[in-house]
C-alpha cells in the first residue's frame, strides 16, 4: 500500500497535467462504496497537497478533481441503494462487516440529510452513508445538496493544511532541512487527527 501511494503521488509529480484526472480517480475510489475500503485515497491526497507550494503541481485542478471525484462517487452510490436497495446488503464488503451498514443506517436515522454532509468525514462511513441514502429512499435535491456541500469542504480540509504549513515556512525563509522537518511534522499530526477520529467512530459503533 505503501508503495502505491508512493508511485501516485511521484506520478502526480511528473506529470503535473494529469493532476485532474488522477485526483478525480483518488477522490472517486475514496468515495465509492465497493472501492473504499480498499484505497488509501486520504493517504495520498495529504501527500498531493504538499506538492502545491512549490508549484508542483497546480491547486486548482488538485482541487477540482478531488471534489468532483468524490462528488461523483458519492452520487454512484447513492443510485446504487436507490435502485437495487437491499439487495446490496448482502454484498461485500456488508458480507465480511456488517456493522458498516449497521453504523450508517444508525447515524441516517438519527440525523437524516445532515448525515450526508458528516459521513464524508468519517472514514469507515464515508461511502456507505450515500448508500444507504439511496435505500432509504432520500430525495435527490437534499442529497446533492448535501454531497456537493460536503466535498467543499473536505477537499480543501485534506489537501491544504500541509501546503499551508509550507507556504508560511517559505514566508518566513526557513531553511530547506526545517522545510523537511516541519512537512513531515505536518503529515503526522494529520494522521494523528485521522487515527483519533477513526478511534471515535469505533467508539461510537460499540456503543451501539
Amino acid at each position: 500500500m505503501t508503495a502505491l501511494i508512493a508511485a501516485t503521488v511521484q506520478f502526480i509529480a511528473l506529470h503535473a497535467t494529469w493532476t485532474f484526472p488522477v485526483m478525480f480517480v483518488i477522490a472517486f475510489g475514496e468515495s465509492f462504496v465497493f472501492l473504499s475500503l480498499l484505497f488509501p485515497g486520504t493517504a495520498i491526497m495529504i501527500a498531493a497537497g504538499l506538492l502545491v507550494p512549490h508549484g508542483t503541481v497546480p491547486l486548482v485542478p488538485l482541487l477540482c478533481g478531488t471534489i468532483s471525484g468524490a462528488v461523483v462517487g458519492d452520487g454512484i452510490s447513492w443510485w446504487l441503494g436507490k435502485r437495487y436497495g437491499h439487495h446490496l446488503t448482502a454484498r461485500w464488503p456488508f458480507s465480511s462487516r456488517p456493522e458498516l451498514l449497521a453504523g450508517g443506517e444508525n447515524l441516517f436515522r438519527r440525523f437524516g440529510t445532515a448525515s450526508v454532509f458528516l459521513g464524508r468525514f468519517l472514514g469507515p462511513l464515508r461511502a456507505t452513508i450515500p448508500l444507504v441514502a439511496g435505500i432509504m429512499k432520500m430525495r435527490a435535491g437534499r442529497f446533492w445538496f448535501a454531497n456537493i456541500a460536503s466535498a467543499l469542504i473536505w477537499a480543501p480540509a485534506l489537501l491544504l493544511p500541509g501546503s499551508l504549513v509550507l507556504w508560511v515556512a517559505e514566508a518566513a525563509q526557513v531553511s530547506r532541512d526545517w522545510k523537511i522537518a516541519i512537512g513531515a511534522g505536518a503529515l503526522l499530526v494529520i494522521a494523528a487527527l485521522i487515527l483519533a477520529v477513526r478511534k471515535l467512530e469505533l467508539s461510537w459503533f460499540n456503543a451501539d
